[in-house]
């Protein structure tokens, strides 16, 4: 039997970095958001046994190390099954640009292998080998808005959100996670060393440079969460005036509302210094209109929230003219994103 699925992609409105865990990871506070821009999945299961890969893009790899293939081997463990199993990703989504792909990949890819099985594993199950697989694959079981906090493998819905038009710009540069979590500790260490005060000959006075402690990035963040829900999440769906924005004027959109509160990318601070040519992206968006502008996970994706599907157009044109590549799409409610499976 075989399923076809659409995979589709995230991107974080707001991500905090804390302090390096014992385990090797990062402590991480994020909004998770999924978006309408899709690749998609085929999966065909026989008689047999083994797991092939196939794809239309030589990037992603077609061994056990592929995302998709080490879900499938962990569901076939936990169900006790033996099939042979063929899955096909059909690429549109970036291999390397923060909006989840092959973590997307995975889980439709674990989703298509039960259906075409004719066996479920539970939710708990579910939840437990996505998180084995990798940091981002538990939001994609749950869609829409998605609080993650641990190193984003724990994750609690949020609200559901209205749907709100978004430009995504996809510029070709290739950003390594490992080496942006690598610059943003050298960072945080480079602000905890004193430095000598300018002034008198002799004058010893230590200072410290600007640069906040992982444990205030976290409290900013719960402060910024809090300040959302706060506002009135309960009335989500409704056009009201919410948040302060920090340019002037109410929120209507809750979306906007949780955006305004301040939040922000620590990535933002270790990439853009890297590759200068994202922050610009990201300043062509914001004065195109973008309610928000923002770098996805650790990019290079990055994207815009509109009030309209009109002024997101007139945005990517304007990307597109400068030859940065966008896409017009939509943020998905929780209720759009399992309708589509």
């Amino acid at each position: 039997m075989s399923v076809n699925l659409p995979s589709f992609a995230k991107i974080n409105l707001g991500l905090r970095i804390g302090a390096l865990r014992g385990d090797g990871f990062h402590e991480l506070r994020t909004v998770y958001q999924t978006i309408a821009l899709h690749d998609t999945i085929r999966i065909s299961v026989t008689r047999g046994s083994g797991i092939e890969i196939r794809s239309n893009d030589r990037r992603v790899p077609l061994d056990p190390t592929n995302t998709c293939y080490k879900i499938v081997a962990r569901a076939l463990d936990a169900l006790r099954a033996r099939a042979r199993v063929r899955i096909e990703i059909e690429k549109r989504l970036p291999v390397q640009g923060g909006l989840g792909g092959a973590s997307g990949n995975a889980v439709s890819a674990l989703l298509g292998f039960e259906r075409a099985l004719g066996k479920a594993l539970s939710r708990t199950d579910r939840l437990r080998i996505a998180a084995e697989v990798g940091s981002d694959l538990p939001l994609f079981l749950m869609g829409g808005t998605v609080l993650g906090v641990g190193h984003g493998e724990e994750v609690y819905p949020l609200p559901d959100l209205p749907a709100t038009p978004c430009v995504m710009a996809l510029p070709e540069i290739a950003v390594s996670t490992p080496k942006a979590f690598s610059d943003w500790d050298e960072r945080c260490r480079a602000g905890s060393r004193p430095h000598i005060a300018a002034g008198r000959p002799g004058d010893r006075t230590a200072t410290k440079l600007k640069n906040p402690a992982p444990s205030d990035t976290m409290t900013k963040f719960s402060r910024e969460i809090s300040a959302w829900l706060s506002a009135g999440s309960d009335l989500v769906g409704r056009r009201r005036s919410g948040v302060s924005a920090g340019r002037g004027g109410r929120a209507e959109n809750p979306l906007l509302d949780l955006v305004r509160t301040g939040i922000e990318n620590d990535f933002e601070k270790v990439v853009f210094p890297q590759h200068p040519e994202l922050c610009e992206v990201k300043r062509v968006l914001e004065q195109s209109g973008a309610h928000y502008a923002s770098l996805s996970g650790s990019g290079a994706a990055v994207y815009g929230l509109f009030d309209s599907r009109e002024g997101a157009a007139r945005a990517a044109k304007k990307l597109i003219g400068r030859g940065t590549p966008a896409v017009v799409t939509s943020t998905l409610t929780r209720r759009q994103y399992w309708q589509s499976f």
